[in-house]
């Protein structure tokens, strides 16, 4: 069956506000033409001299965002929806829609996922590109399917950057809102023991699941569908989220249960608009912020329990 292809026409300094409206309305089937930082994230790319000269010569000053609608979903729903929230919140756009084979719309995206190096230790290699690995780092191959998560967007690379540094000694993760699987890997990748993902979309776990096995990681992380509460138990040294920020004060009432003493609750996808609202649950919750970090208007936070010493 047909699905119905929307895409969004914006400029390209709305791109991440008009990506997160885009993700109320289905959080899977988007991918973003936005070639603003082409140059600088060339440097990121594996095949650097394989970069397309027609992609080079875009008009920088627009962007697109690309929404795949499944037959069972109305897409005029969705259209709606799309046109008022920008409007509300000021975001010119141009919004059309087309009809498009399913298996179509599946490979279409994968031409602008390419090997990111990520970190001192980390590369991302989708599944059907190769990767020279001059540094000897570890490498993460992915199949996003319709998850969300390929490590392109600043608050994943923001998140895989931080495990870079804290993952390692047998520690243990939970990735809450675990989607294609991309943390909770790398984390097992970068050293850490065992790991647990939650997700409350069947077809994330599923996706995880299958990541796991192309990364020979099987045995070691657990993939679970559901709500964190309800389906999660034990300590973990890291507790992970890259979500955004109001499910992360959401979270902040009951992640300390799941930090073990001396655990860390690394937390991304915070719009830097939204980090005082999140700073503020922190501290009620009695936890403190270790270390900040910012990319792209994104901020990632790794925090503690109690006070930090002075």
């Amino acid at each position: 069956m047909d699905w119905t292809e929307i895409k969004i026409r914006i400029n390209s300094a709305d791109t991440e506000h008009a990506s997160d409206i885009a993700n109320m309305v289905v959080p899977y089937g988007i991918y973003i033409e936005d070639y603003t930082d082409l140059e600088e994230m060339s440097l990121e790319i594996a095949h650097i001299d394989l970069i397309d000269e027609e992609l080079k010569s875009r008009d920088r000053s627009v962007a697109y965002i690309h929404i795949y609608v499944s037959p069972e979903e109305n897409p005029f729903e969705a259209v709606a929806y799309l046109s008022e929230r920008y409007s509300a919140v000021g975001i010119d756009n141009q919004i059309e829609t087309v009809s498009v084979n399913e298996s179509e719309w599946a490979d279409n995206w994968k031409k602008y996922f390419k090997p990111i190096e990520i970190g001192n230790r980390l590369a991302i290699c989708p599944s059907w590109e190769q990767y020279d690995n001059p540094q000897g780092r570890v490498v993460l191959n992915i199949d996003p399917g319709a998850a969300f998560g390929t490590g392109a967007h600043d608050t994943t690379r923001l998140c895989l950057g931080v495990l870079d540094r804290y993952c390692g000694d047998n520690k243990t993760i939970l990735d809450v809102g675990s989607g294609s699987g991309i943390l909770s890997i790398s984390a097992l990748l970068l050293g850490c023991s065992t790991a647990v993902g939650v997700d409350i979309d069947p077809m994330a776990v599923k996706v995880a699941e299958e990541n796991a096995v192309l990364n020979n990681v099987q045995s070691r992380v657990e993939y679970v569908c559901g709500d964190l509460v309800e389906k999660i138990s034990g300590k973990y040294d890291i507790v992970c989220a890259n979500i955004v920020a109001d499910i992360i004060i959401s979270l902040c009432d009951n992640v300390c249960d799941f930090m073990a003493d001396n655990g860390l609750f690394i937390c991304s996808g915070i719009i830097d608009t939204r980090e005082a609202d999140v700073l503020e649950k922190l501290s009620k919750t009695g936890l403190s912020v270790v270390e900040r970090f910012e990319s792209g208007g994104w901020v990632a936070l790794v925090c503690k329990r109690g006070e930090i010493d002075a």
